[in-house]
């Protein structure tokens, strides 16, 4: 009996690649999307040998609709089964204030965060519907549940991956699938270097003075949702670190 497929966006670092790590390790089948040819073969590469999994590389950009239709279309028949779905792929730009963001840098984010997401649903869900199993992970944020400063473009994305999230599981409901929204505070990874352009003062202050959450906590949490039994629907985690109240709030040692 052939082991499930688990198909993770983003999966070349950070959180995605934590993901593509625990589901290996639990012996899962990967199609593991990203944007770099070297970067997703050296992945699969160490993963087959850590783990002896299948590992399919999937190269294109989740914002470009044709190119992930046409990846998607030409899965061999022994991959299109895709039990389990993980909207990662996702990111933020800057810190300005809405009335002075770069218009071109929210067309990115809202095309990865939101349309990305809406067009990986859009091509896997109905091959789950057709099957009667599957599972929908989306990547939301802490911040989907209220701006804060710097930050409302990003908050508006994830407020929507939460409104698609509910919104989909209000779709299903009379089907057996399940849909997840994994809310994180703060992640120590990439996210923040790319928020602030490379700027690796910026981007580690943001962490300073607290313990942050690792990807791996974020992977274990998601393998946690979608490992429970197929009755269970985990429909929402909100999960921070212990010094984090809101997405505002935190306790920092001097």
């Amino acid at each position: 009996m052939k082991h499930p497929i688990v198909l993770i966006t983003g999966s070349t670092g950070g959180i995605g690649e934590a993901c593509a790590w625990k589901f290996a390790s639990e012996g899962y089948r990967l199609i593991l999307n990203g944007r770099n040819r070297e970067r997703l073969d050296a992945l699969r590469n160490r993963l087959t040998a850590a783990f002896g999994v299948e590992v399919l590389p999937l190269l294109f950009d989740v914002r470009d609709r044709p190119a992930a239709e046409e990846a998607v279309g030409a899965l061999p028949p022994e991959w299109q089964a895709v039990d389990i779905l993980v909207n990662n792929a996702g990111l933020v730009l800057g810190t300005e204030k809405e009335f002075d963001v770069c218009l071109d840098e929210s067309d990115i984010v809202i095309d990865t965060n939101i349309k990305g997401l809406l067009t990986m649903t859009r091509l896997l869900v109905p091959g789950m519907i057709e099957r009667q199993k599957g599972h929908i992970i989306n990547l939301g944020s802490i911040a989907g549940d209220a701006a804060y400063p710097g930050g409302s473009v990003y908050c508006a994305t994830k407020a929507a991956v939460k409104a698609l999230s509910d919104g989909l599981r209000i779709d299903l409901v009379d089907t057996p699938l399940r849909v997840t929204n994994i809310k994180p505070g703060m992640v120590e990874t990439h996210f923040s270097l790319t928020r602030f352009r490379g700027d690796k003062a910026k981007a580690g202050a943001v962490y300073r003075g607290l313990q942050p959450l690792t990807a791996k906590d974020i992977a274990e949490t998601i393998y946690f949702a979608a490992a429970a039994p197929a009755h269970v629907q985990i429909a929402e985690i909100l999960i921070l670190p212990v010094n984090q109240a809101t997405g505002t709030i935190a306790h920092r040692n001097p």
